[in-house]
């Protein structure tokens, strides 16, 4: 998969593009009003970073537990923290019905792993901490601060394309004295390359959750297991659709190990591995995927670019490709 490597080029790339970006601007308006978006866009990441903790708890009805209360839940996060090499998170138990799992926090130090009340019941032991360790290797690998990071650029973008196509809301103006035309030109330049570098970075979240994947098993998780559980997690939010829950937790559905908005569509192109239909992948299922072409359908692979999670099915095929090892 090189995922390292795609993910250094990645970040690159995004760099890369808004380096030239501000360029365009600096000559055209000077870098005092170029740097004005940049300063701009830290401030609300840093806001971002700081307060999202807290609004995350709020709207996920997060219940910190402890050992006692959630013995077998604090055993997995204890072990697998042990085993990454981390400090021990604080564990949760989100409120809500529908099946997912999750993990946040401003730094390693500061890891929280949630696990929702949906989730407890309809995975064993086994996938649960298949699970945990999906979500650790988020911590592991600072993907929340990756991500923060990554995402200021289209916001920076997004500031440029509107101010110079709506009258210039911080006051730069040309050097060139081709008046509103040149403004407007760079307006609609900044806004293609707000669109690009969007899906650029949520291409950037797509690898992060491949690479997550990979760290559950580099942890000591069964890649069945961790199939297994996505598998489950898709046919039960299939039927989740007329949850209100569904709409609550809309927004934080980046954080969550699959998106449930996409588990109806999901849940059909899953019934290609599940052949005897009893819900579950076991390692002979995962072991002959791994030379099985699967089959996504044309609105399916479009659907993935405009998303944060890789397809269900390729995750479970890239999966395939750890069994036996």
């Amino acid at each position: 998969m090189w995922l390292q490597t795609r993910m250094y080029l990645l970040i690159a790339v995004l760099f890369g593009i808004l380096y030239g970006a501000l360029v365009l601007i600096g000559s055209a308006m000077g870098w005092g009003g170029a740097l004005v978006y940049v300063i701009l866009a830290l401030a609300i990441m840093g806001i971002q970073y700081l307060i999202s903790p807290a609004l995350v708890g709020w709207t996920m009805r997060i219940r910190w537990v402890t050992e006692v209360e959630e013995p077998e839940l604090y055993r997995m996060v204890t072990e697998l923290s042990q085993k990454a090499g981390l400090p021990m998170p604080k564990v949760g138990i989100s409120e809500i019905a529908i099946p997912n799992a999750f993990a946040f926090g401003r730094s390693q130090k500061d890891g929280r792993i949630c696990v929702t009340r949906g989730i407890l019941s309809i995975l064993n032991p086994a996938e649960l901490r298949a699970v945990v360790g999906h979500e650790m290797s988020h911590i592991r690998h600072r993907d929340m601060a990756i991500m923060t990071v990554l995402s200021a650029i289209p916001m920076i973008l997004y500031w440029v394309a509107w101010s110079f196509m709506w009258g210039g809301a911080f006051g730069g103006k040309s050097k060139n004295n081709n008046g509103g035309s040149y403004g407007i030109l760079i307006g609609i330049i900044a806004f293609i390359l707000y669109f690009v570098t969007n899906l650029l970075v949520l291409y950037g979240s797509r690898i992060r959750e491949y690479y997550a994947d990979k760290g559950s098993v580099e942890l000591g998780n069964q890649p069945h297991q961790l199939a297994s559980a996505l598998y489950r997690l898709v046919a039960s939010d299939a039927n989740q659709k007329k949850n209100p829950d569904m709409k609550r937790v809309a927004g934080m559905k980046t954080l969550f190990l699959n998106d449930p908005a996409r588990a109806w569509n999901e849940v059909r192109e899953l019934s290609q591995i599940d052949k005897n239909g009893d819900g579950r992948i076991s390692q002979d299922d995962l072991l002959n995927l791994r030379q099985k072409k699967i089959h996504i359908g044309f609105g399916g692979k479009l659907l993935e670019i405009f998303t944060t999670h890789p397809n269900t099915l390729k995750r479970i095929q890239v999966l395939s490709s750890y069994a036996g090892y």
